[in-house]
């Protein structure tokens, strides 16, 4: 009789799985909780100490090291001399191991978990099971992910058994699985320091002494931001993918930088929100009564810099906005959801890429962004825009410098386009009203020279007055001449961090041109 040992954390699948094996005719060795599970369902199994003749001892660290155990994996069929020790000493040989780990990823992420708890969640067992299966592939089949279940199954009925192919493809995973493992207890465990009243794990103020990762490509792309570049998408083992796709070509490099910037902008917003990106600016942005009224003031924006854009919504994509969206030519749209028949709408641009995506763009808890330079990498908690999210009068850590106060409108149009700004390449100056952006000046050398790009594509591209507009920039004026520029555009409001050695002269400007400023004190480059 085959002989399956199981000894899994996630028991997603398992009882079906096991019951398939049962069938199939296994005999079912286990360990602790799976075997009361699979005995629950009405399983028979062979227990772990029964196999090797000693208890599982030590609040269960010490259960599967046993060369009854091991024996049986890591016997090579086609040795003589291994199968004659195997024989010599009562080895059973065990042909399948089904083996996830401890969730040890759950513990760390909590920051609340004592040390000897997190400790207790290192498994040991655990991955000398995996390790020697996956070692000794071309025998014994090994199976990590509860995913893998029914094509383990189909390939158990394959005539001649489990491919070579296939039992390789298991043993990868296996090893994967068990790196992504040892990686994330090296760094969760580079965040703790010892000392005489014992273990401290870092506050998450701080970044990482040692930044492991492990990541397995998702798939090949076209190619990089050129035709010549090689480029793959990659994620975290075990992670979720950053986006579901319901139709369309395959994602570009550059349709993925396009969709995550659309989708980090509209995580600002809680009311409904829309974005257009181009080159992963802006060309506009807006909040409405629905997705599609915020689409549509978006897209309107900048009319022609929206053509061929990728489209973010923090709504689910409705029939209204289904319409909007395929009335012009769109390269994708990520949504938190598709209504059916919204999906049959846009099926009518077969190209179009409609995403789902599958995580919160922004939020609570510690996220690193991760740059490759010459030489190294550059590691940097993700920006959150944690200012001007409060209604009118506004937050108490926004400051009002000038003699005049904003008004509730300009209080409300500050809000918006400060939460936008921080999206926008720097340096930028953007103007706004209270629920759209008007012009965008993204990525330019001075604010000067952000003010008057701005300035340009409202007046020879939008036909846009900037008139009664606020201004938002994401660091402060060096000097009063880009101040100078905001009010010469008829903006009534501007909001900035502060912080320059000019500042009083700034303010001084600001006062002489009747605007209202407010610092923030916080700036938000965006390189």
């Amino acid at each position: 009789m085959a002989r399956a040992l199981l000894s899994v954390s996630d028991k997603t699948g398992l009882v079906e799985f096991a019951r398939e094996l049962a069938a199939l005719g296994f005999e079912l060795v286990s360990t602790g909780g799976t075997a009361r599970a699979l005995q629950e369902a009405g399983l028979a199994v062979t227990g772990i100490s029964d196999v090797t003749g000693f208890p599982e001892m030590m609040d269960g660290r010490v259960k599967t090291l046993h060369p009854l155990v091991h024996g049986g994996i890591l016997a090579r069929r086609h040795v003589p001399g291994d199968l004659a020790s195997a024989a010599a000493h009562g080895i059973t040989m065990i042909d399948l191991v089904v083996v996830n780990l401890y969730p040890f990823v759950n513990a760390a992420s909590n920051p609340d978990t004592p040390f000897d708890a997190l400790v207790e969640e290192i498994d040991i067992g655990g991955p000398s099971l995996v390790r020697a299966a996956a070692k000794n592939f071309q025998d014994v089949l090994v199976v990590v992910s509860p995913a893998d279940y029914p094509a383990v199954l189909e390939q158990l009925d394959r005539q001649g058994g489990p491919s070579r192919e296939f039992r390789f493809d298991l043993a990868r995973k296996a090893f994967a699985h068990t790196g992504s493992y040892d990686t994330a207890i090296a760094s969760t465990l580079a965040t703790i320091t010892a000392g005489p009243e014992g273990f401290t794990r870092a506050s998450g103020d701080g970044l990482p002494a040692l930044l492991m990762a492990s990541l397995h490509k998702v798939r090949d792309l076209r190619y990089g931001e050129n035709p010549h570049q090689r480029a793959a998408l990659y994620q975290a083992l075990g992670g979720a993918p950053g986006f579901r796709v319901l139709q369309g070509k395959e994602l570009s490099y550059t349709n993925l930088l396009d969709l995550d910037a659309a989708v980090r902008i509209v995580g600002e917003f809680t009311e409904p929100a829309a974005a257009v990106i181009k080159h992963t600016n802006p060309c506009g942005a807006a909040t409405g009564a629905t997705a599609s009224e915020a689409y549509v003031r978006a897209r309107d924006a900048d009319a022609l810099a929206a053509f061929g854009g990728i489209v973010g919504l923090n709504r689910t994509l409705d029939v209204a906005a289904a319409r909007a969206i395929t009335s012009t030519f769109i390269e994708a749209v990520a949504a938190p959801g598709v209504n059916p028949s919204a999906l049959e709408i846009l099926a009518q641009k077969p190209n179009m890429r409609v995403v789902v995506p599958e995580r919160q763009a922004s939020g609570g808890g510690e996220e690193f962004e991760i740059r490759s330079i010459v030489g190294g990498v550059l590691v940097q908690a993700r920006d959150i825009v944690v200012e001007a999210h409060q209604a009118w009068p506004g937050p108490a850590e926004l400051t009002v410098v000038t003699k005049r106060q904003p008004t509730r409108d300009e209080w409300q149009a500050m809000r918006f386009a400060w939460r936008v700004c921080a999206h926008v390449k720097s340096n930028t100056v953007i103007f706004t009203g209270a629920d759209r952006t008007l012009a965008v000046g993204a990525g330019q050398m001075s604010r000067v020279d952000a003010v008057n790009v701005a300035r340009m594509k409202a007046d020879a591209v939008n036909g846009v007055a900037l008139s009664g507009s606020v201004a938002a920039s994401d660091a402060f004026f060096p000097f009063r001449d880009g101040l100078d520029a905001v009010a010469a555009t008829g903006a009534t409001a501007v909001i900035q961090p502060g912080g320059s050695m000019r500042d009083s002269e700034v303010i001084e400007a600001a006062d002489e041109h009747g605007l209202a400023m407010v610092f923030t004190g916080r700036r938000h480059f965006r390189h």
